[in-house]
């Protein structure tokens, strides 16, 4: 079936895992074009860089020269044309994690990192330890590692590194993501409740990595967080190698004589100290994670460690984006309870007297519903000041589903925080612009653009004086 195909067509190529592939596809020898709703820079210049062609708009007519094979992107629903089209007249099709294991990852050493939280810094992290040891492997993550700045590439190399992510494949697959890759090494950092839109409850999600694990051959390795009560029950298998790893003392790989500093963190296992370039207790565990995998592929401590010295982290995590008028601005990606408190305590460490402004969007398909209702106001305890921005897409929840944002104001107040619920950005804003004072930190928190408010914060702050 395969070698049957000449011609490819991305439906939703503008996504950067897309687009990423769609670029190795052509460099493959493949024809590919694409379409997309919204195609603007970066991504309109870097698919014109590699010469593929983009239709702006979903239409049938985007299909007229009958392509071998259609893939469609995890954003495309019923009642788009060209996936409509596709099923209408028979067409060969897949989704993009079908295409990953077909064409890129079948006969490679895949190294898939899982787990709620740290994947995309874990596996930028792992990435760039194997690509710093000169063993240069393909990758796939989900963000931007500050050391490539890009979030995909392919090569010749045996190995291949990949963020698993348990949301779901496509409109036609609701498996995740992750089942496509073939682990030979399945790192799983950790297990909350999340995607509350696919997820019924936590069992749901430990139902998904479950059947990650169940991929793990037995020449492989299963690395789990030890620590993590969610995953104790998936760990007692017998069909491949499992090791723990965690702070805790019962793990195989334990993180001793941890020290965590302003912007920088130190771990020890016997023989070995790592230093670690990132800040808060769980980019330890993220490192750990790291250091377990790189060694049982054969890395050498000090290898691991000359990666680390170099490693610069992610885009929008913990990233400043600009200081104006004194005020330091951040941007993070955190959209889960467990992630921004994180988050917050680490940034606590490295601003030990300053008032830290939290800045939340409710975005994510989780945080727009009630779900985490209570944990959320627990989530801010260590920010000096806290603003909720209006639930996006509020018109797609019926109300007794939503997050209450009254209610959110009033647990945060009944804390003694001070806390505002401000709906839109402009008023964010101006409100932060009227009230954030020279030595202040404001970070941002939202899993999309929020209205490019970092930019339009930096702007009101540098129009007055410090």
């Amino acid at each position: 079936m395969l070698s049957a195909i000449r011609s490819v067509h991305f439906v939703g190529i503008c996504g950067t895992a897309m687009a990423a592939t769609a670029a190795a596809m052509r460099a493959r020898g493949f024809q590919v074009t694409g379409s997309d709703q919204n195609v603007y820079p970066p991504m309109s210049t870097f698919l014109a860089a590699q010469e593929i062609p983009v239709m702006t708009g979903y239409s049938e007519r985007n299909l007229a020269h009958k392509p071998d094979l259609v893939v469609i992107g995890n954003a495309i629903s019923r009642g788009n044309p060209e996936a409509e089209a596709v099923l209408e007249h028979k067409s060969r099709y897949c989704s993009l994690p079908e295409l990953l294991k077909e064409f890129f990852i079948r006969g490679k050493r895949a190294l898939v990192v899982a787990g709620t939280h740290g994947k995309t810094t874990t596996t930028s992290l792992l990435a760039w330890v194997f690509d710093h040891a000169g063993l240069n492997p393909s990758y796939l993550i989900g963000g931007i590692p500050n050391n490539f700045q890009q979030g995909a590439r392919f090569t010749d190399s045996e190995w291949f590194i990949i963020e698993g992510d348990e949301y779901d494949t496509a409109f036609f697959d609701k498996r995740s993501k992750f089942v496509h890759y073939r682990p030979e090494v399945a790192i799983v950092n950790n297990l909350e409740f999340d995607h509350a839109d696919i997820f019924a409850d936590v069992a749901a999600v430990q139902r998904a990595f479950s059947h990650l694990i169940r991929l793990v051959p037995r020449n492989g390795l299963l690395l789990a967080n030890g620590d993590d009560p969610n995953l104790a029950p998936l760990l007692d298998v017998t069909f491949c190698p499992v090791k723990r790893f965690g702070l805790g003392t019962s793990n195989a790989v334990n993180a001793f004589n941890v020290r965590l500093g302003a912007t920088a963190s130190e771990f020890e296992i016997p023989s070995f100290k790592f230093h670690l370039n990132l800040a808060g207790e769980f980019n330890v565990r993220n490192a750990l994670a790291v250091v377990a995998c790189a060694k049982h592929c054969g890395l050498s401590n000090k290898q691991i460690q000359a990666a680390f010295d170099t490693f610069t982290g992610v885009k929008r995590r913990l990233e400043v984006r600009g200081i104006a008028g004194g005020v330091v601005v951040i941007d993070d990606f955190g959209h889960h309870p467990t992630a921004i408190a994180h988050t917050l305590r680490a940034l606590r460490l490295r601003y030990p007297q300053e008032r830290i402004w939290a800045v939340f969007e409710p975005r994510s398909n989780t945080t727009r519903r009630n779900v985490f209702q209570h944990e959320l106001a627990g989530a801010f305890a260590v920010a000096d000041r806290v603003v909720i921005a209006q639930v996006a897409r509020l018109d797609q929840l019926a109300p007794a589903e939503r997050l209450d944002p009254e209610r959110l104001m009033s647990d945060l107040r009944a804390a003694e925080k001070a806390a505002d619920y401000l709906s839109d950005v402009p008023a964010i804003v101006e409100h932060l612009g009227t009230h954030a004072r020279g030595g202040d930190v404001v970070c941002v928190f939202s899993n999309g653009g929020f209205g490019d408010i970092h930019e339009k914060l930096l702007a009101r702050l540098n129009g007055r004086r410090a």
